[in-house]
């Protein structure tokens, strides 16, 4: 059932990231004493699960051979559309969850139907969609001058993040609920099958009865839900929506994502990696900004990270 976890190359590179991620916390304890301590490491992974829930649609639509370029501003118009659908308000909290969610799968249904019915590529697709995005919730809001703009998350929302259960957040809690549940689908249920399948090879997926057009669709509805929910803890974290929120997930999820060994060309990979990626990459942020470490560094840190994995792991698969 998880044979395919635990698949050698797989499971080393998952195994590399968590031990990477093991360094840098001990790295970050040498640069800054008390980086270890309960408080900085319950920091550390409740902003990970940020990434990390971004992650968790990035992976499924990666798997496939695809990426979701929209995450920014289905993101951002999520926690625009909390807030102000909300106003605040705890009674209007159903209802203000139920429609931004509904935004998110929306635009991954939008995703879905241009990559699997009309062909067009991921990239220019989930990118166009993230500019129509940006143009539709800087509108509506009038670049957040609109009055409910300046609404607050409902303090039920809120708890998400600022509430504990046994003395640990409650939106790890939700983060380690949604590991369980995407590594089942993905290791134990016939869709996560059909996933691994179409990433290796889509024609013969198709040829073997594999409904390929519609796992793909359902694939990056999932990716738009992962980004309105990351929007949804976000601005649970800050209280209040602000533009650009959702710029840095875009690089920090795909990263994350391949951090933790999912094969960028699909086929190979697991959200399990991802988690540790998304951990790695955060505590890798942390360590830096603890040695002052400007922006631009760090930007070019990441992407040679990432390059150079790709590296590895492109070598590694030519020899297996």
């Amino acid at each position: 059932m998880f044979a395919r976890l635990f698949h050698s190359a797989e499971a080393r590179r998952i195994l590399y990231a968590y031990i990477a991620a093991l360094a840098l916390f001990i790295i970050g304890q040498i640069v800054r004493p008390g980086f270890l301590s309960p408080a900085s490491v319950e920091s550390v992974l409740l902003i990970a699960s940020f990434v990390g829930l971004v992650a968790a649609g990035q992976t499924f639509v990666i798997l496939i051979g695809g990426i979701d370029l929209s995450v920014p501003w289905v993101l951002n118009a999520a926690a625009i559309l909390l807030a102000t659908s909300s106003l605040g308000e705890n009674a209007r909290t159903a209802q203000a969850l139920l429609i931004t969610l509904g935004m998110g799968a929306l635009v991954g249904l939008a995703n879905g139907v241009g990559i699997a019915f009309l062909g067009v590529p991921a990239v220019v697709m989930t990118l166009a969609a993230n500019g129509i995005m940006e143009g539709l919730t800087l509108g509506l809001s009038g670049g957040m001058t609109c009055e409910s703009c300046a609404s607050y998350a409902p303090p039920l929302v809120q708890a998400l993040t600022h509430s504990k259960f046994l003395g640990i957040p409650s939106a790890l809690w939700l983060w380690f609920a949604i590991t369980l549940l995407v590594s089942i689908a993905l290791s134990a249920t016939r869709f996560g099958r059909h996933t691994y399948a179409i990433g290796t090879n889509a024609r013969a997926s198709f040829l073997a009865g594999v409904n390929v057009t519609a796992t793909t669709v359902i694939l990056y509805m999932l990716s738009g839900i992962f980004s309105a929910l990351a929007g949804i803890m976000l601005v649970s974290f800050g209280g209040q929506a602000a533009l650009g929120m959702g710029d840095p997930y875009l690089f920090q999820s795909i990263a994350a994502v391949v951090i933790g060994g999912v094969y960028i060309l699909g086929g190979r990979g697991h959200y399990i990696g991802s988690v540790a990626g998304a951990i790695c990459l955060v505590t890798l942020i942390s360590v830096l900004l603890a040695l002052n470490m400007p922006e631009y560094g760090r930007n070019i840190i990441y992407g040679v990270i990432i390059l150079l994995l790709l590296l590895f792991y492109g070598r590694e698969e030519e020899e297996s």
